[in-house]
């Protein structure tokens, strides 16, 4: 596909919408909605067999939900993935990483959003105080162990696509260790 012209049709301090005129492979033309947000650094925390989850009020479905740690730089911009994953941390669960390895990238939904996300494995960890932002005054945070996180997963209790993603990430960096 060629983008022929592009003209923003909505934005807010997260995210923007644009409708992009496009040529087809067959040379006819049509529209195509895309939502840009800036990537996210999501965040694994395991201790052990535990992992560390936050859980939230997502409006759009009008449920709370356990997930990994996950966010954006304020104000769309764009942030070094590492330096995100050490604040995101921080700012949702007051935890402090000894040491932060990548495990890889994920795309949110690539058919409708430019989105990506660095998924990072967060270990040798240690509590600290939480510094949420406004929007997540309704957050909490809680230890799993992993088989309890694995049976909520099955039971349909963590839908949240971007952390089941990341454990699968996870899953593959444990099983090429020696």
């Amino acid at each position: 596909m060629e983008s022929l012209g592009t003209r923003e049709v909505y934005a807010n301090p997260w995210m923007t919408v644009r409708e992009d005129e496009i040529r087809r492979a067959d040379g006819t033309t049509g529209i195509y909605g895309v939502i840009d947000k800036p990537d996210f650094a999501l965040i694994i925390p395991l201790d052990g067999e535990r992992v560390r989850l936050v859980e939230q009020f997502r409006y759009p479905i009008g449920m709370r939900r356990w997930e990994f740690p996950q966010g954006t730089a304020p104000d769309r911009a764009s942030a070094d993935p590492f330096s995100l994953a050490v604040r995101e941390l921080r700012e949702e669960t007051g935890l402090r990483a000894g040491k932060m390895t990548e495990l890889g990238v994920i795309d949110v939904a690539p058919g409708m959003s430019s989105q990506r996300g660095r998924v990072f494995l967060a270990t040798e960890l240690t509590e600290g105080f939480h510094e949420r932002e406004h929007e997540e005054q309704d957050m909490r945070s809680a230890w799993f162990p992993r088989a309890a996180f694995e049976t909520m997963i099955a039971k349909g209790e963590i839908t949240d696509a971007q952390s089941i993603a990341a454990y699968t990430l996870l899953l593959l960096h444990e099983h090429s260790q020696p």
